[in-house]
């Protein structure tokens, strides 16, 4: 599938515990030519095979990042896929916001930091590893929300601004990063509604062709960056391969 990525080329997963990052993983293992896989994820990964390895650590977190540099130890990665984001957190009190009232301090520091800020330190963290004249794909989910030009409902203040405040930091990583690796693409990606934890609360109203199982999503979004090219690094996309507007 990812034709354009060398033979035995090395893939970083975070959140690879998640639906998504989970049905990413399999679906890479089902590779020819994939070299090897660093599952990162907060708790041990179930699955186990001769081509993954897996790392467990919190990447929201600067110690979890230094566990996954010392994994790596500046080794190539051809393609780092990230699906960590959050969009609600019971333990937290942490709900997407329906009025403006109902926007806390707390909670939009930990969407943002989770959403925004993490994706971004990790691939500061990995830089050495991305940089260089290899081929190297950053893929990090983001959401249509985080459009600003396709905002026509308002609310979900906190995920809206992370995911757009996401959308930034990859572009700019981006320009950075062709500079330093010319065959680089950097790629901000929608899912859609996929049948994961994050979506499950808010499921209701979504038609049941709507409602995406993990292992479709994980083979549209691999298909989707098949076909991009370092000239469209810093680009939006959905899992439909149509571009989104900023």
């Amino acid at each position: 599938m990812l034709s354009h990525l060398p033979e035995d080329y090395t893939a970083v997963v975070t959140g690879a515990n998640g639906g998504i990052g989970r049905a990413i993983i399999e679906t890479l293992l089902a590779e020819s030519h994939v070299g090897h896989i660093v599952a990162v994820s907060r708790s041990p990964l179930s699955i186990a095979h001769p081509n993954l390895v897996s790392v467990t650590a919190d990447i929201t977190t600067e110690p979890g990042r230094t566990t996954l540099c010392q994994q790596l130890n500046g080794s190539p990665v051809h393609l780092l896929f990230n699906t960590i984001g959050t969009l609600h957190d019971d333990t937290r009190n942490v709900q997407p916001e329906k009025r403006l009232e109902q926007l806390d301090e707390a909670s939009f520091a930990h969407v943002m930091q989770i959403n925004a800020a993490t994706p971004a330190l990790l691939i500061a963290a990995l830089k050495p590893s991305l940089q260089g004249k290899h081929p190297a794909i950053i893929a990090s989910l983001s959401a249509r929300v985080g459009s600003i030009g396709d905002n026509g409902y308002g609310g979900w203040y906190s995920y809206r601004a992370s995911k757009a405040a996401h959308n930034m930091l990859m572009k700019t990583i981006s320009i950075e990063l062709a500079r330093l690796n010319k065959q680089s693409i950097v790629l901000c990606l929608h899912p859609g509604t996929t049948d994961t934890a994050l979506s499950k609360p808010f499921q209701a109203r979504v038609p049941s062709e709507k409602l995406f199982t993990p292992d479709f999503v994980a083979k549209q979004l691999l298909a989707v960056i098949s076909k991009r090219t370092p000239e469209e690094t810093g680009s939006f996309w959905d899992w439909a391969g149509e571009p989104i507007e900023w």
